[in-house]
């Protein structure tokens, strides 16, 4: 992809979503840019004035995200690059969570890129192709205690996105699956929703803490360049790993699972299906 492109980014106020910003803009690029809380972006739009759009949306109202992504296709008349980015955190164990937190939690990180998908999809067809860039998680291949949901949204979304891939090909729209490592983003800080810690739990909790640790995770516009290289590619992956811890920890993860199936094989081969 040639020349300046139009950028739509979700959860564009904070973390990777102002690191993609940023870095779109630098690049010449123009941006329309969503979050629940435009404020933050006001600083940017008057150093780039005229390229960028900062649009007020929650994604997870489907009929504010369909009316903001016609807004931002009208903005600067097409839509090259949609970086499904907007997400949250919900900590604690799958015990806890009431059902309105995990019901907040899932409009946010699945339901939200879902309609994102669809809204924009329309116009990315019209135009003959364009980029759907869906965010999610180097641990969204499987579940861990405490980040459970937040594992789950993810890994829905990895799976809704295979398929998505696999439907909009054919009209010139290339998905991918943009698995982000751990970079300093807010998200378990501003970003977090916390379970009520229930007793039974107290001595998991606290290993759980300390494997966390407080190390200092790398700064989100490290990974910015990655997303920009990805899409000035011609034949991007439908999966990306972004980090290169991250990507000798997935690898490691898999040879674990594989190594755990081999060892139930003949349970596994009972079955003729």
């Amino acid at each position: 992809m040639t020349g300046a492109r139009v950028w739509f980014i979700t959860g564009a106020s904070r973390g990777l979503g102002r690191a993609f910003t940023v870095a779109a803009l630098a690049g010449g690029d123009r941006v329309v840019a969503a979050a629940r809380d435009v404020g933050p972006l006001e600083e940017l739009a008057e150093e780039y004035p005229g390229h960028l759009v900062p649009l007020s949306l929650d994604v997870a109202d489907r009929e504010r995200v369909f009316g903001a992504v016609e807004h931002a296709a009208a903005a600067f008349g097409r839509l090259d690059v949609v970086v499904n980015n907007a997400g949250a955190m919900l900590y604690g164990m799958v015990e806890e969570a009431t059902e309105e937190q995990i019901r907040a939690h899932m409009d946010v990180n699945f339901f939200g890129a879902v309609w994102v998908a669809q809204a924009v999809l329309p116009h990315l067809r019209a135009q003959g192709g364009g980029r759907l860039l869906q965010v999610t998680s180097m641990g969204s291949g499987g579940g861990m205690a405490t980040v459970g949901y937040y594992g789950a949204g993810k890994a829905a979304l990895d799976s809704v996105s295979e398929a998505l891939a696999m439907e909009v090909e054919g009209f010139g729209v290339k998905v991918t699956i943009v698995q982000m490592g751990g970079y300093n983003t807010g998200l378990f800080t501003a970003g977090t929703t916390n379970t009520e810690p229930m007793a039974p739990y107290r001595p998991l909790r606290t290993e759980m803490e300390a494997m966390w640790g407080d190390a200092v995770a790398p700064e989100p516009d490290t990974a910015a360049r990655v997303v920009m290289e990805l899409a000035a590619l011609p034949n991007p992956p439908r999966r990306l790993i972004v980090g290169s811890q991250s990507f000798d920890h997935v690898l490691e993860m898999d040879r674990a699972q594989a190594d755990l199936y081999r060892a139930w094989e003949p349970l596994s081969r009972m079955a003729p299906g």
